[in-house]
């Protein structure tokens, strides 16, 4: 049973910590707006995280191998998504060319439930996340040892996903972070949308 558990956090863990949606959007929100902004996004990543988890606990598994159309349509709408906030983010490194376009940018109120939202969202179509709660975390609910344990993984799950993440937020929004944004604003805003935006044409051509 340990053994399992320990298993469950080292591989959770290697899935948190390789490079994705999640973490861009986590360390460009950290970077580019206050500490408070990029936790909330954080709590929507937890939110999403733990859906799938309760999901997975309600047999997403046997749903995908039922319904094999479903997963593609869940791929194909999230990279619709990415891309649409990978282009909201081109657009915004385009703005930062100018200082009256930038000074305009900045005074735009933006709200709380918004950020949480875009943490949400972005879990959500997640590709990884598809993929890791439909098979690989549904491995760990099938193992004998830890039928009874399934509350414990949904626990481990969501608890190590927060944890990462805010430590992700703490790193970068260090004040020499905050100055280097400052200073290639433009060109963290452009790379990031890039990415998003290839992520996005990736999962629809290749979902």
């Amino acid at each position: 049973m340990f053994v399992a558990l320990a298993t469950l956090i080292f591989i959770h863990f290697c899935a948190l910590i390789t490079p994705g949606p999640d973490f861009f959007l986590v360390s460009q929100t950290a970077i580019s707006r206050s500490r408070r902004q990029a936790v909330l996004v954080v709590l929507g990543i937890t939110a999403a995280v733990m859906l799938w988890a309760t999901l997975a606990l309600l047999g997403l598994n046997i749903i995908f191998e039922k319904m094999v159309w479903l997963r593609q349509v869940l791929l194909v709408v999230g990279g619709i998504y990415l891309c649409w906030l990978g282009v909201q983010m081109l657009r915004s490194a385009c703005a930062k060319k100018t200082e009256a376009v930038e000074s305009v940018e900045f005074e735009l109120p933006q709200s709380d439930k918004k950020f949480f939202l875009k943490g949400l969202l972005t879990n959500l179509s997640n590709p990884k996340a598809v993929i890791y709660f439909g098979s690989v975390f549904s491995l760990f609910l099938a193992n004998p040892a830890l039928e009874h344990l399934h509350w414990l993984l949904f626990v481990i799950i969501s608890v190590e996903t927060l944890l990462w993440f805010l430590f992700v937020v703490f790193i970068f929004s260090l004040p020499s972070f905050k100055t280097a944004y400052q200073n290639a604003a433009k060109w963290i805003d452009g790379i990031s949308g890039g990415i998003f935006t290839a992520f996005g044409v990736y999962l629809i051509s290749h979902r």
